[in-house]
Formats: structure tokens, sequence, C-alpha cells
């Protein structure tokens, strides 16, 4: 996406959510960029969108959020219509505009390469393989994140058979984890490593993978041998697997006299 040459540096209002972890943009702007019209000419533009897509049953708007963001005029907070990627993306797509096909033309052929994933999940794997060695991770690396992907499985599938339902479930039980072993929430891990919506284990060291891998693992084999029955039972199970990796960790420390966990992210890692 970064090579879609769409919004120039034209500016764009935002705002992080930093619980959802999700970026919000102003939709008022997003529309003046396409159809190259001022803001006045923008909101009426939009307004008149807004109405004709109700109208047809579309469920756009339903994605529209409504955040304060500093007016360009007066530089007042007002409330402003405003969409997440995904909002973001479907709107592109509701607007006729020049500057809007490179988009288009990238959505179809990501569409496209994840029904072909349906039918050849292999593909999938060579795509994640590709995307890791275009970023400069090793192939020790490459490796080692793959088995984290399939471990994680195994522990998903025994949280789900254990009745944890998947979504906020399985990220409550994840940040008990997390917590455990680095003293830090999940969101506090990825602040720590200057991240906002990126995948934390994509900027974790060989160390931390192993770390992770060992709190996720240990968590697993708790579960199948004590068999909760409750959440509550899974959450407590989750945060005694961390503790088993905090072990390590802290051992580790004491030996090397040098921390396990660093700020270092995708772009340091190597």
């Amino acid at each position: 996406m970064n090579n879609i040459k769409l919004f120039n540096d034209k500016k764009i209002r935002t705002h992080w959510d930093s619980a959802k972890e999700e970026w919000y943009f102003s939709v008022v702007d997003v529309v003046g960029i396409l159809t190259e019209k001022d803001y006045d000419d923008a909101r009426k533009y939009w307004k008149v969108l807004k109405m004709r897509l109700k109208d047809e049953g579309s469920q756009l708007v339903s994605f529209c959020y409504q955040l304060k963001m500093k007016s360009p005029h007066d530089g007042k907070m007002y409330d402003t219509d405003t969409f997440d990627a995904k909002g973001l993306l479907r709107l592109i797509q509701s607007i006729p505009s020049p500057r809007a096909e490179p988009f288009k033309l990238w959505l179809a052929e990501v569409g496209n390469d994840r029904i072909d994933e349906i039918y050849d999940p292999e593909k999938a794997i060579q795509r994640a393989l590709n995307f890791y060695r275009k970023k400069g991770y090793s192939e020790d690396w490459i490796n080692q994140r793959l088995k984290t992907i399939e471990m994680r499985k195994e522990l998903t599938d025994e949280w789900k058979r254990s009745g944890v339902k998947e979504g906020v479930e399985y990220a409550i039980l994840t940040d008990e984890m997390t917590k455990a072993w680095t003293d830090m929430s999940t969101r506090q891990y990825k602040d720590f490593k200057g991240l906002s919506k990126e995948n934390l284990r994509d900027n974790m060291t060989n160390l931390e993978l192993v770390l992770n891998l060992l709190a996720e693992q240990a968590t697993k084999e708790i579960s199948l041998v004590e068999n909760p029955k409750t959440f509550n039972k899974s959450k407590e199970v989750a945060k005694r697997g961390g503790v088993i990796a905090r072990g390590a960790k802290d051992a580790l420390e004491q030996q090397t006299k040098r921390p396990a966990i660093t700020g270092k992210n995708s772009q340091l890692i190597e």
C-alpha cells in the first residue's frame, strides 16, 4: 500500500485508538482528495453520498464513527465522521475517481490472492515467507517465527476445547501470559517496542520468541492435564504458563547480566 500514491502529501485528519489498535480517518478529508473538491464541497458531496448509500441499503454507513477533530477552518473541535481502515477502503470503492483506481486494483488483486489461498493453503505460507524475507529477516528467525505460528494454533485449539471463546477471551488469556513473563500487558509490550497496529511477534527477537513460545506451550500442557472447565480457570492456567517462562527469563538474565526483552522492533532486530 505504501507504493500506491493516492494521497500524496495531502493532509488527512486521523485519530489513533490505542485500545482498539485502530486508525480512524476523516471521511470529508478523504472525499475531498478523491473528488478534488475543497472542504465545503467535500462535505456536501459526502452528505449526498451518505444518503444515497443509506437508500441503497449499503452497510458502509454503519462503519462510520463520530470523533472530535479539529476543524481546518476555525481550529475548534467538532464531531467528525470517520472510518477505520476497513470502512475507508469501502468508501474508496464507492467513489468514482481516477485517484481511487490504484486502490481498487490493489483490492481486486488481494481478493484474488486470498481466494487462491483458500484452494491452496500452501500459497499463504509462501506469501508469509516472502514477506519476511523482503523485510530482511534471517532464515533462522523466519523458521522460528513459523514454528511459533504452528505452536500458537495448538494452544488456541486447546483453548477452544476448553470452551474459551475466540476473539476477546483469547486476547485476555494472551494478555495474562504476557504480563506473567514480561511484567507488561500486550499493549505495553508493543508500546515498549514503538509499535501501534503491527504484530508483536513479528517484532520479537529470537530469544523473545522462544520465551513467548515457552509460555504458550506451558499453558497448553497445564491445560491438557487440568482440563479447566471455566474461563477463570483457563485464565489462571495462562498466568501459570507465563510464570514458567518468567522463571526461564530471570535465570537467563542472571547468567548473562543483560535483559532478555529489548525495545528492538522489526527495523532493528537483525
